[in-house]
């Protein structure tokens, strides 16, 4: 084996090793991250002391369907497992998938424009909204 062999198969592991860290951490970002970050972004709001304002209500509702978006993430993956999985490009999956990115991408909206305020969820729901907008884009990039 030569020096540009040796090199190219130390290359080719480090980008698997890259690839194989970027993987756990998007999973862990998706499956941990994301339910908390919704879960504590509703604890934000039933917390918050400041008044309402057309902004906090767009926030709120950007949430409110970035957690729609994660319901039916969850409650897709159940029945995925009830029925013994989907088929490859399942109409109903696939009418899913078109669910959710709307959902979210609706959620993504409001958050957006309830970020021009400072409010209890300025940062919470478009962090949340864009999340569960990845997700669908990842799972409808896997199908």
């Amino acid at each position: 084996m030569y020096a540009g062999q040796a090199f190219r198969l130390q290359t080719e592991r480090l980008a698997h090793a890259a690839q194989s860290i970027l993987l756990v951490l998007s999973v862990a970002a998706i499956y941990i991250a994301l339910p908390t970050a919704i879960i504590s972004g509703w604890v934000r709001w039933l917390k918050r002391r400041q008044p309402r304002t057309p902004f906090s209500v767009s926030s709120v509702i950007g949430l409110a369907l970035a957690t729609a978006s994660g319901l039916l993430a969850t409650a897709s993956v159940l029945y995925a497992h009830a029925i013994g999985g989907f088929t490859f490009y399942d109409p109903l999956l696939l009418r899913i998938y078109r669910w959710g990115a709307l959902l979210s991408l609706s959620g993504t909206v409001f958050a957006l424009i309830g970020m021009w305020r400072p409010g209890p969820l300025r940062w919470h729901a478009p962090a949340c909204a864009a999340g569960t907008l990845l997700f669908w884009f990842a799972a409808a990039m896997g199908e």
